[in-house]
């Protein structure tokens, strides 16, 4: 896909995603036209980048690449446009795949990480969802569980950590990892553990308890 390639500013959604995620999408996204990275494979080569590792960079900016979603509820709101760039790493330390530039100027960026996790770094890597779609599939959850709770609480740091998450299961589509999602009877829990961890800041520890949901708010889409 060049700059000159015609596009339409509505979205299609990804094969794969739940349906929740992809109204979201389709509804809430914008597709902005995007320059392929084909163009820049020989001299990324030349500069001993492995030719998978720039085939898996254009695997995501084709699926990815363009696409605006409305703000994140932390991260100082996520990526502006999740766009593939360059490469970065070694054969000895594995390779990441910037994801896209964050919408404000903050200590860590968004990266796609040698398995396909999305997650930031800062002065070390986070992961927060096994792929890039669990990133979407959160946003598409809280956008959802902010229509239809009744409460949303928001609490940090130590508290956090004492949260009781007993009768609560984790939410699969997300595909948590230093992020996670948990459902209970009649509420959601969002752990965003990822800035805590990327920054070696405790402090920064955040989860938001959306409550008085019923069985549409829990589950639905």
């Amino acid at each position: 896909m060049t700059a000159a390639t015609p596009i339409s500013p509505i979205p299609v959604a990804p094969a794969g995603l739940t349906r929740r995620a992809k109204s979201f999408v389709e509804v809430e996204g914008i597709r902005v036209p995007r320059q392929g990275i084909g163009r820049h494979r020989d001299a990324w080569i030349t500069h001993g980048i492995p030719a998978a590792e720039i085939d898996r960079a254009a695997a995501f900016q084709d699926r990815w690449g363009g696409l605006a979603l409305p703000p994140a509820p932390f991260y100082e709101s996520g990526p502006r446009i999740l766009d593939a760039d360059v490469p970065e790493g070694s054969a000895a330390e594995g390779w990441w795949i910037p994801a896209g530039e964050g919408r404000v100027s903050m200590a860590y960026g968004f990266l796609i990480g040698p398995g396909g996790e999305f997650g930031i770094h800062g002065s070390r890597w986070a992961p927060l969802h096994a792929s890039t779609d669990g990133w979407v599939e959160a946003l598409a959850l809280a956008a959802h569980a902010r229509r239809w709770a009744k409460t949303i609480t928001r609490i940090t740091g130590k508290a956090v950590a004492s949260l009781d998450l007993d009768g609560y299961e984790q939410v699969p589509e997300v595909q948590g990892m230093t992020d996670t999602w948990w459902r209970g009877t009649d509420s959601l829990i969002a752990l965003y553990r990822g800035e805590a961890v990327g920054l070696d800041a405790p402090q920064c520890l955040e989860a938001h308890i959306y409550g008085g949901l019923h069985e549409w708010g829990l589950h639905g889409g």
